[in-house]
C-alpha cells in the first residue's frame, strides 16, 4: 500500500465513520475513526520513505503497530505535535481524546454515543482537529 492509497483510505474510513454514527452505531464508528487517523499517520510514514531506499528494520516493524502515539514518533511528528499543542490548547484537548484510542476497540460493543461523538469532533473539527493537523505531514 502506498502513501497515496493510506490517504484515501484514512478519508474514506472518516466517511464511513460519520455514517455510522449518524445512524447510531456508536462503537463501529469510533473503531473506524480511529482507524482511519492511524491510516493518515501512516501515510506520513511513508512520506518518509524514499523510492528505492531500504527502510531500516526498527522503522519497518514500529510501522505494523497500532499505538496512535508510537505511530507518530515512527513517522517523526511528536516533536512537531507537541510544539503545536503548545501553541493550541484546542489541538491538545483534541489529541487527548485521539490518543486514547486502541485497535482492540473492535471488540467493544459499549462505546456511548458521547464518547463516539468527542472522538469524531476531536479527529476532524477543522481547525484544531487532529487529522485536520496530520494532513499538513501525509
Amino acid at each position: 500500500m502506498n502513501r497515496r492509497e493510506l490517504q484515501q483510505l484514512s478519508h474514506q474510513r472518516r466517511r464511513d465513520a460519520k455514517v455510522l454514527l449518524d445512524a447510531g452505531n456508536y462503537s463501529g464508528a469510533y473503531y473506524l475513526l480511529g482507524y482511519a487517523v492511524e491510516c493518515g499517520i501512516k501515510a506520513a510514514i511513508a512520506r518518509n520513505v524514499q523510492r528505492h531506499d531500504f527502510p531500516d528494520l526498527n522503522t519497518v516493524r514500529d510501522s505494523y503497530k497500532h499505538n496512535l502515539e508510537g505511530l507518530l514518533k515512527t513517522a517523526g511528528l511528536w516533536p512537531h505535535l507537541t510544539t503545536a499543542m503548545a501553541a493550541s490548547q484546542s489541538l491538545q484537548v483534541n489529541w487527548a481524546v485521539v490518543k486514547d484510542w486502541d485497535v482492540e476497540s473492535r471488540y467493544t460493543l459499549s462505546i456511548s454515543e458521547v464518547r463516539a461523538r468527542d472522538f469524531y469532533s476531536a479527529s476532524t473539527s477543522k481547525t484544531t482537529g487532529f487529522l485536520s493537523w496530520l494532513r499538513n505531514y501525509w
